[in-house]
């Protein structure tokens, strides 16, 4: 089944969608959880004609979703592991994202820099492995690049002690933009999806389940029934567990993974970089990323879980030190922009090193009927998906209703997917987007000289897309926050009353807003 590409908008009508959920009525699945995993579930099921519901305590995405490497791969560290599997199913998923999703998933070149030829002779039989792996599917395979090519495809690669590299390809997107995406195409498919809810208590009774829900922005507390409900929260699937007395062992170990925004001179050509062995044992890549370089990332074993992790000093350290060792301008804290981290949902044995954990999913049924999925990583979102679902299929006695997504394509896949062109990331909603620029009296204002972005996204977001806060416009609605943390901290202001316009909302309002802004802007940014 593939869709045909939407030619009007999709609202993300937050009144409209509190009010579908307050007509009561059984919903054959409630979803907590707004990141990749849920957001991916909605999608399923909802294409499937179940009665869909997604909750979300917060925004879409504003947890690890939002702050990931922004890549669609198959794991090349995976590779020397043994979990073949493991990649080849994640490769197969790069490639339905490829498909479904062209307006925001494009392919990338990546180069593994070589000190010497046995580097260059290992890598790339590793990097062969990778194209069997992903076979039969069109895409560029891997070769081997002399020096002198290397320099060529990135100058910003340290030339000292360069003996020549491997290149190969893979998947790169905008996860917030994704998982928004997937919220409008959950919503194309008849479900419904809300932020700022938050489910504060579970109970079963008789073949349905009860859900204690409360509207965060004004504090009104409702039920809502439910023949399934799916727990996909990410690092806080434990606390939605012990919501229904399950008090069993915990699934989550949490690992944190610290990203580092530069500027473009850091790495001025179009390949990407990636460091196979770093001294955590992780993958280190380094990445153009809207006329930026992303710098990532760390493994952390954390014992609590917040909502705005921090990243440690040795983690800062480590990433810079790292990437001056194969930039050809070696950065210091001075030159980063922003700094932004996300815990993973890791499922395994509380001993022993994160990094050695598999980002295989995990799903758990508890004895009350809660279906818990948790683990996984972006790429994989839809596989997980499918498999949650037929489990919620299984569990309402509805397995007649297969999964659809493998061909789905999702909402703003058009024809001209054109990546270069300015807003392309809207996809089939382009020239809408546009139109509500031309519109506004300061609609193609920028908003500040270092970023691209201009006021009318700022319309566009709270009239489409249930932007609520300035966090939601300037961290995912669009990236200031994490591609320029000070630059979005000057940009709120404007933003806030701008909002406070459309939202009906009064100068205290966005007073609150702006304060708030600032206090979680310095979180992203680097002390002296």
């Amino acid at each position: 089944m593939v869709a045909k590409a939407t030619r009007h908008a999709i609202t993300l009508d937050r009144t409209k969608a509190l009010a579908n959920v307050r007509e009561g009525g059984v919903w054959d699945v409630v979803i907590i959880g707004g990141g990749a995993t849920g957001l991916g579930a909605a999608v399923d099921a909802a294409s499937r004609g179940l009665r869909t519901l997604l909750l979300e305590r917060d925004d879409f995405a504003k947890g690890t979703s939002s702050r990931s490497t922004k890549l669609a791969h198959g794991g090349v560290r995976y590779l020397k592991q043994g979990r073949l599997l493991m990649v080849m199913k994640a490769l197969r998923e790069r490639d339905r994202l490829l498909a479904n999703a062209p307006h925001l998933v494009t392919l990338r070149q990546f180069i593994v820099p070589c000190r010497n030829y046995a580097e260059i002779g290992f890598y790339a039989a590793g990097l062969k492995l990778y194209d069997l792996l992903a076979s039969g599917r069109g895409l560029p395979s891997s070769r081997v690049l002399s020096r002198r090519a290397v320099i060529r495809e990135q100058e910003g690669v340290n030339h000292t002690r360069l003996a020549g590299g491997i290149q190969y390809s893979d998947g790169q997107f905008d996860d917030a933009r994704l998982a928004l995406v997937l919220a409008q195409t959950c919503v194309r498919e008849g479900g419904t999806v809300v932020n700022y809810c938050k489910v504060d208590a579970l109970s079963r009774d008789m073949q349905k389940m009860s859900l204690r829900v409360t509207d965060m922005e004004s504090g009104e507390e409702f039920s809502v029934t439910a023949r399934s409900v799916v727990n996909a929260t990410g690092v806080f699937a434990d606390a939605v567990r012990d919501m229904e007395g399950d008090n069993g062992e915990s699934l989550i170990r949490a690992s944190q993974g610290v990203h580092l925004v530069l500027p473009q001179t850091f790495l001025p050509g179009r390949a990407a970089i990636m460091v196979p062995k770093t001294g955590d044992g992780r993958v280190l890549f380094c990445i153009p990323w809207k006329g930026h370089a992303l710098l990532g990332t760390t493994d952390t074993p954390v014992e609590s879980i917040d909502t705005e992790p921090r990243a440690l000093e040795e983690e800062i350290a480590f990433l810079i030190g790292h990437a001056g060792k194969y930039l050809n301008k070696a950065p210091s804290r001075s030159d980063v922009l922003s700094v932004f981290v996300g815990l993973r949902p890791l499922v395994g044995d509380s001993e022993g090193p994160t990094k050695s954990l598999s980002r295989e999913h995990a799903i758990y049924e508890s004895e009350s009927g809660l279906i818990t999925i948790t683990g996984g990583k972006w790429t994989t979102y839809r596989h997980m998906a499918e498999q949650v679902v037929d489990r919620v299929c299984q569990q309402i006695g509805a397995s007649d209703r297969t999964c659809v997504t493998r061909n789905l394509q999702l909402y703003g896949c058009s024809e001209d997917n054109d990546h270069q062109a300015i807003f392309g990331e809207y996809g089939s909603d382009r020239q809408a987007v546009l139109e509500t620029i031309r519109k506004e009296d300061d609609g193609e204002e920028r908003m500040h000289p270092d970023l691209p972005y201009v006021m009318g996204q700022v319309t566009w977001a709270v009239q489409y897309e249930m932007a609520r806060t300035v966090e939601d416009v300037l961290a995912r609605r669009t990236r200031a926050l994490f591609l320029n943390a000070a630059a979005s901290n000057e940009m709120a202001p404007l933003v806030a009353r701008k909002m406070a316009d459309y939202l009906n909302k009064d100068a205290a309002w966005a007073d609150r807003q702006i304060a708030s802004f600032a206090s979680l802007a310095s979180r992203y940014q680097l002390s002296s």
